[in-house]
């Protein structure tokens, strides 16, 4: 490879990286990998001890079993099991984590854009009234000269 080639490859590689979306992704995924510790640390403070009042304090130890006998655990475990405790703890991690990222993060974002298209598009309908006012004014200048020069040509 040419130091050309080279230097075309790395300012292609950094224009890759500078682009805006590569950035917002970076962004995302440590904000998600955040977010993701504390929703993990609800779930184990707060929403297994609730459960745990009910029954077992973790999740992952709620199964039925499908074909029996069922007994025992881990490897050494018999019969055929379906562990909807893993299932109901993951999808409540899911849910706790996109609620967290839409009242926190997309509602506030979407609020703010809001607020700034209307004080837009407020400013564009001033800027548009007052060219309309501008040209009215500019119209009745012009046609107060058209008459000027018409009386000035006529009196001559």
């Amino acid at each position: 490879m040419s130091d050309r080639e080279k230097t075309s490859v790395l300012q292609g590689f950094k224009a890759f990286l500078m682009r805006g979306n590569v950035v917002d992704l970076a962004v995302a995924v440590v904000i998600g990998a955040a977010f993701t510790n504390i929703v993990n640390a609800v779930v184990k403070g707060i929403v297994n001890p609730l459960v745990g009042a009910f029954g077992t304090k973790n999740l992952d130890s709620y199964s039925s079993c499908l074909k029996g006998p069922c007994e025992g655990t881990g490897d050494a475990a018999t019969g055929v099991r379906i562990l909807w405790g893993s299932v109901l703890g993951a999808t409540l991690q899911f849910v706790i984590t996109a609620a967290v990222v839409y009242f926190l993060m997309v509602l506030p974002m979407a609020k703010y854009l809001a607020r700034v298209e209307a004080r837009r598009k407020a400013k564009e309908g001033t800027h548009e009234v007052i060219e309309i006012t501008e040209l009215e004014v500019l119209k009745e200048i012009r046609d107060t000269l058209v008459a000027q020069r018409g009386t000035g040509h006529g009196g001559r």
